[in-house]
């Protein structure tokens, strides 16, 4: 790992699995803070806060500060005030994304939003939906937090913002613009928040079809940890190459 100065990690599949620390994530951080060594953890989920996320890592057993985690939502929120500082939103989502909005001065509305923004949520509305079509068809530009089409639930998997985008797309003719990995504008926005270099940095992830291609698309360095969903066997069959392949987190060496 000789010149990697800043890390990005990927949250699930990575430290945790469902509620659960994966062995040696806890040391993995710890070895980080106690180095100085910069690092933002990464989700492409919507629904929480950091503060949210904080609190849940903390209970496992995982410190760190809530400017320490990058949502889909922060970035979808960030995207948004470049492109139009101020404007108007209707979403489909929960605090994670709304308090991300409400945050850089956009306005929440069901008049004429500017914008229709998807995330995550676990409680969908056949009216919401239907809402989010009329606008996007009466000219609203239509966003999403991310492409995921699942993840993970009681009992399974459960449908997630990418499932229902393709929803709103066949009702409308409409394609989403998504923020999240694999979309590589994520990646950027977290160098500059670290004021990290793509030369210097390497997203650790455990899936290569999302933070493995968007850290490569963003020129940094990629590690694939096989803790999560993503077997040794599967990587030969992608176009592009993780620069290391690891068991888990705890065998990365900082």
């Amino acid at each position: 790992m000789e010149g990697v100065k800043n890390y990005l990690i990927d949250m699930d599949g990575v430290l945790l699995w469902g509620s659960s620390l994966i062995p040696g994530a806890a040391d993995f951080i710890h070895r980080l803070q106690d180095k100085g060594i910069p690092f933002l953890i990464f989700t492409n989920n919507s629904l929480y806060t950091p503060r949210d996320l904080q609190m849940r890592l903390s209970y496992m057993g995982l410190n760190v500060s809530a400017d320490s985690i990058f949502t889909s939502a922060l970035a979808t929120a960030q995207f948004l005030h470049s492109q139009r500082p101020g404007g108007s939103a209707f979403t489909i989502g929960e605090s994670g994304l709304t308090t991300a909005l409400h945050d850089i001065g956009y306005i929440l509305t069901t008049q004429e939003p500017e914008y229709v923004v998807v995330g995550e949520t676990t409680m969908y509305s056949f009216q919401r939906i239907s809402q989010a079509c009329r606008f996007i068809n009466d000219g609203a530009r239509f966003i999403a937090t991310n492409p995921d089409v699942m993840g993970p639930g009681e009992g399974g998997f459960v449908p997630a913002t990418g499932a229902v985008a393709a929803l709103i797309s066949a009702a409308t003719g409409v394609k989403p613009y998504f923020v999240g990995k694999p979309n590589p504008l994520m990646m950027r926005m977290a160098l500059r928040k670290l004021n990290a270099h793509s030369e210097e940095s390497a997203m650790i992830g455990d899936r290569m079809d999302t933070d493995i291609v968007s850290g490569t698309e963003s020129g940094l360095r990629t590690i694939l940890v096989l803790s999560g969903v993503t077997k040794r066997e599967q990587v030969e069959r992608f176009p592009y190459r993780p620069t290391w392949i690891l068991n888990s987190v705890a065998d990365v060496e900082v």
